[in-house]
């Protein structure tokens, strides 16, 4: 079946006054990028990332106009190499997509091959970007802080940023696998949204900041996920038990990190960093597989929000004040 020359996107670009402006536009085939596989994308998703990208953000793409999106899901329509067929169903999150390279807010992408993999068995398409980045990103965190010898009998697991995409999956997968999890947002009324993932009890934002100064605190915490950084990956640092281990993978709060080497030298807390964006195969295929199997969370309810591609800007403009909860999943079947 022969490709369509023009297709769907969302394009976001620069006017002369420095401002930008997202569209929903017929775009050119010829416009994509050379790659080795041409995606028909099925499925894509929102993070914060790609908020940043369709906001003009020029630490995140540099030049517009351009269509965002870090996540794709959907059947590969062309392939000129003899990894893919024609037909397959594959995800493709991170890398370059939707930064500097056309993204997933579009019904066709074309990257090269090493930027995809194939759908897990048990996985639909959909699903897979219910989980999107900020669901890789979860089990990898998860993934590291297992591989370092957490085990569920040590104690309690904070989540900090617990109703955000990455934060919401972590509770959920951690909850599944047995772990006593601890939930820190700073919404007050999500409580019951977080415990019907599973969180044990829930902590406020000033809970997880400790603004005291001291360098170290009681230690409470066995393990920990950090999506936020700043002032409460320091904390979380600073309330880590002997040996605790801490998962950092998020900026939210704040790049900068202010802390002491004494949970190092004196509880031997282990500070864990979590790529996402170019993981090489191996572990980026078994992420997938845990998430397709026996990490496998319910993946309906208020968990997930759905949107077409026409619906997706309000809610681009509502993830960057903070307003979004768990995933959203962008049909680009609608």
């Amino acid at each position: 079946m022969p490709l369509p020359q023009s297709f769907k996107a969302m394009v976001v670009s620069e006017t002369a006054d420095k401002t930008f402006v997202r569209e929903i536009k017929q775009r050119e085939l010829s416009e994509l990028p050379a790659g080795e596989l041409i995606v028909e994308v099925k499925y894509s998703s929102l993070n914060y990332k790609d908020a940043l990208s369709a906001s003009g953000n020029k630490g995140v793409t540099r030049k517009y106009p351009h269509t965002p999106g870090i996540d794709a899901a959907g059947v590969v329509a062309d392939s000129t190499t003899r990894a893919f067929a024609v037909g397959e169903g594959v995800i493709v999150t991170g890398f370059d997509l939707g930064m500097n390279t056309s993204g997933g807010y579009s019904r066709f992408i074309s990257i090269p091959s090493g930027w995809a993999v194939k759908l897990p068995q048990g996985l639909s398409l959909r699903d897979s970007m219910a989980y999107g980045t900020a669901g890789f990103t979860a089990a990898l965190c998860v993934m590291r802080l297992s591989a370092y010898g957490l085990t569920k009998d040590q104690g309690e697991v904070l989540v900090t940023g617990a109703t955000g995409g990455v934060g919401s999956i972590a509770v959920s997968i951690l909850a599944k696998l047995g772990y006593e999890v601890v939930a820190a947002t700073g919404k007050a009324d999500e409580k019951d949204f977080l415990t019907r993932l599973g969180a044990k009890s829930i902590i406020s934002r000033e809970e997880a900041n400790d603004t005291s100064g001291r360098p170290l605190q009681k230690g409470r915490w066995a393990g920990v996920v950090d999506t936020v950084g700043g002032n409460i990956l320091a904390t979380a640092l600073k309330t880590a038990k002997d040996g605790g281990l801490v998962a950092a993978c998020g900026n939210a709060m704040s790049a900068d990190l202010v802390t002491s080497v004494f949970p190092f030298i004196l509880r031997g807390v282990s500070l864990l960093g979590v790529n996402s964006v170019d993981v090489p195969m191996r572990p980026r295929t078994m992420a997938w597989q845990k998430l397709a199997n026996e990490w496998t969370i319910d993946l309906s309810g208020d968990l997930i929000t759905e949107c077409s591609l026409e619906e997706l800007s309000p809610k681009i403009d509502l993830i960057l004040k903070g307003g979004i909860r768990g995933r959203v999943v962008v049909d680009l079947n609608a």
